[in-house]
């Protein structure tokens, strides 16, 4: 398995290696522009063009962009779908710039609407994005904790907003260990992780999943609280990542670490403990 974490922008893409690299990381997930805001700036071209030979002739792959965190394409009737919709085309084609091979998701909040109005809007969206961004990206829909009124909580959910889409060949998985656990799939323990991942393929199919977010849970199984934790310090703790980082059918997969962070130094402690569970093979 393939370890990094989210490395921030801040005073520009030129960074992100360096931070990447003194975090030891080997694959990055990252944003294009600022999360908590609508506001953009074109990209620049000859930052873009330096960015991507910086990765190139790095070690880190595969790439992944993140969207912000205000599009939500979950609730049909907001004000805020379409520009929703148009955020996640400028992901998309970002992605493609920047060279990222996928491009992860919030599935978003149903708000007043209905469970299965929600999964519709979502397939709805994704379908309008896709028409005007043809590319190869692989857009990752991230699971939730299913706080408030998150959707995508359940494998299920993610099944009928995949099914509802029609080039379901760009739609892919990003599996958050504290989002499954928090919504009610136990991953503490080797029993648990094997349910929860049978539960998966015969809901999604294991072929989907491309990234896992390796996150521990401040909240306890079943919260529907989305709290992350440092690794092996919370309700997952060290034996369910043992088993994670393991398992013959998640190893080949990248993990992302979001752990809290004030500094480097709790990144590098949670690289540490996430590294000294790999056994060999």
């Amino acid at each position: 398995m393939r370890f990094g974490f989210h490395i921030s922008i801040a005073g520009g893409f030129s960074k992100v290696v360096e931070r990447a690299y003194a975090r030891g990381c080997e694959t990055i997930q990252f944003f294009s522009r600022n999360p908590r805001g609508w506001k953009y700036s074109p990209l620049n071209k000859k930052e873009v063009e330096e960015f991507r030979s910086s990765i190139q002739s790095s070690n880190l792959f595969p790439i992944f962009l993140h969207m912000p965190y205000l599009p939500n394409i979950a609730f049909l009737n907001s004000k805020y779908y379409k520009r929703s919709i148009h955020s996640l085309v400028i992901d998309l084609q970002r992605a493609e710039d920047l060279g990222a091979q996928y491009l992860i998701i919030h599935i978003g909040h149903r708000m007043e609407s209905s469970e299965d109005q929600a999964i519709e809007a979502v397939s709805q969206g994704i379908d309008q994005a896709f028409e005007k961004v043809k590319n190869a990206v692989i857009l990752l829909m991230e699971n939730t904790a299913g706080q408030g009124t998150e959707i995508g909580y359940t494998f299920d959910q993610i099944k009928k907003i995949i099914e509802g889409v029609h080039d379901r060949q760009r739609m892919g998985v990003c599996l958050d260990t504290a989002h499954s656990f928090e919504a009610g799939y136990d991953l503490s323990n080797k029993d648990g992780i094997e349910r929860t991942l049978e539960n998966f393929d015969q809901s999604i199919g294991l072929k989907r999943l491309h990234l896992l977010h390796l996150n521990d849970s401040k909240t306890p199984l079943g919260s529907r609280k989305d709290r992350h934790w440092h690794i092996g310090e919370g309700h997952i703790g060290l034996e369910g990542f043992k088993h994670l980082v393991n398992h013959p059918l998640l190893r080949h997969l990248p993990g992302i670490m979001e752990t809290p962070r004030k500094d480097t130094i709790e990144d590098l402690k949670n690289m540490k403990v996430i590294r000294s569970l790999i056994e060999s093979q």
